[in-house]
């Protein structure tokens, strides 16, 4: 990651030195200036610090927002001069905050909906459901990769991994070869079921959101992601043991009100499409008044416990608030993003993307270029990646805006560090599924990667 990192800043230094003089469409020109070479290393030392997290115990949304407030300060700063105009700062910085704020606000109530439903019992009854049924070994890795390929479209990818992680662990920790495989399988399958929905990831929100792709465009790539994911899957599915597992008691049920809630985000999701496609209304209009519907659910939740606490004569609090469910969301997460839109924005104004789309695509190629970047995905998260892109807006066409989202959602396949799916079963597998257990996989992995482009290619000619 580090000599990512460091190839990445010489890079930037290489083409300030090259194109300093050719960078009119950016707000400012500071690439070969030392406020520019201090906002870049501000930005490298930030992204070190998230990549050192576990090291240096220190939550990845403190150094990404610091380095933010630092580098939009020194632009503040630096036009703040006679005769200059600082409301161009101010300008820059309110849009790339409005960009930030669809995304926050589409994320909150994603995030609730999901949290909800796992506190009403949906995920432990569908685990319950697939634990009862005496499955065999080779059956599991199928019905549980098959799953994370459809559900990651509607959750999204780290959900899915961990649910269907959860089934395997239920039902077949006692055979940690196939704990492994699964775990490999599932990380693919997540991925790839998230690049071909505008709900399933990050970047195809992202993309979504900035017009780039439209709602039902994106299954377009729905046949060369199942292509990423089969191709792995087959391979590894020869190498499955023998035998089925031995089954689990195991009788969770939902609680009352989850399939309201279900209801209710089946909606949420429509009114988002719709409001999206044939209204004009950005997508989190829809989602914001998907909200308001979760909150009638829970209301509804709300005088049923209380009913049954009253009638039972039980004492404290039994009443249910959608509000405290979204206390418990992964601000964390929410901020670290806030913060890479920002570090990004901020790099863009500079002049930074423009001299790297510059080079990128105009020494390799958009193919090229756009393959190269999802394989860096898997060492650098694939959001600032795909919000640099966005910031770069180079000239592609269709099929290549729909290639990059394709890789930049299935390259962190390639490496168990390179997607939150593959970060989040490492810790939760007990020690079964590991960086070095599923860099045994990296090459297939490729061949899926490879042939997923190659499909979408061909249906794109």
């Amino acid at each position: 990651m580090l000599r990512i990192t460091s190839g990445f800043i010489a890079l930037m230094l290489f083409a300030s030195d090259v194109d300093a003089k050719e960078m009119a469409a950016a707000p400012f020109d500071l690439v070969a200036h030392p406020i520019g070479w201090i906002a870049l290393g501000l930005f490298v030392l930030a992204y070190a610090a998230v990549v050192l997290e576990d090291r240096i115990h220190i939550a990845k949304s403190k150094p990404v927002m610091l380095a933010a407030a630092l580098m939009w300060g020194l632009l503040a700063w630096w036009t703040a001069v006679p005769g200059s105009e600082v409301s161009v700062v101010r300008e820059a910085f309110e849009e790339m905050f409005l960009e930030y704020s669809e995304v926050f606000f589409f994320l909150v109530v994603a995030m609730t909906y999901v949290t909800a439903m796992g506190e009403r019992g949906i995920f432990d009854a569908l685990r319950t459901e697939l634990v009862k049924r005496q499955f065999s070994y080779r059956q599991l890795f199928w019905i549980t990769g098959t799953m994370a390929f459809f559900l990651s479209p509607v959750l999204d990818n780290l959900t899915t991994a961990l649910v269907m992680s959860a089934v395997i662990l239920a039902v077949c920790s006692g055979n940690p070869r196939f704990v492994t495989l699964s775990f490999v399988n599932l990380v693919v399958a997540a991925n790839a079921g998230g690049a071909w929905s505008a709900f399933g990831d990050i970047t195809t929100l992202m993309v979504w959101q900035a017009h780039k792709v439209e709602f039902l465009e994106f299954f377009a790539i729905f046949v060369p992601s199942l292509v990423n994911w089969l191709v792995p899957a087959l391979v590894m599915s020869f190498t499955i043991p023998a035998g089925r597992p031995h089954p689990a008691a195991n009788d969770l049920r939902i609680k009352p009100g989850g399939i309201g809630i279900c209801v209710s985000f089946g909606l949420t999701i429509l009114m988002t499409v719709v409001g999206r496609q044939w209204l004009g209304m950005p997508a989190v209009y829809g989602m914001l008044t998907g909200l308001a519907l979760l909150n009638f659910v829970a209301s509804r939740i709300d005088w049923q416990q209380r009913r049954y606490a009253l009638a039972n004569k039980q004492e404290g609090e039994h009443g249910y608030s959608i509000f405290k469910i979204i206390a418990n969301a992964e601000w964390d997460t929410l901020l670290f993003f806030y913060g890479v839109f920002a570090c990004v924005g901020a790099l863009a104004a500079i002049g930074y993307l423009e001299i790297a789309s510059r080079w990128l695509y105009g020494g390799f190629g958009f193919t090229a270029g756009n393959t190269a970047l999802g394989v860096l995905s898997a060492v650098v998260d694939n959001i600032p990646i795909m919000f640099a892109v966005l910031k770069m807006n180079p000239a592609m066409d269709h099929s290549q805006w729909l290639l990059i989202t394709l890789t930049a959602g299935v390259g962190g396949s390639l490496l168990s560090i390179g997607s939150a799916a593959g970060v989040a079963l490492m810790g939760a597998s007990r020690g079964l599924y590991t960086f070095t257990a599923h860099l045994r996989w990296t090459l297939v992995i490729a061949l899926g990667y490879v042939a997923s482009i190659l499909v979408h290619l061909w249906l794109t000619s």
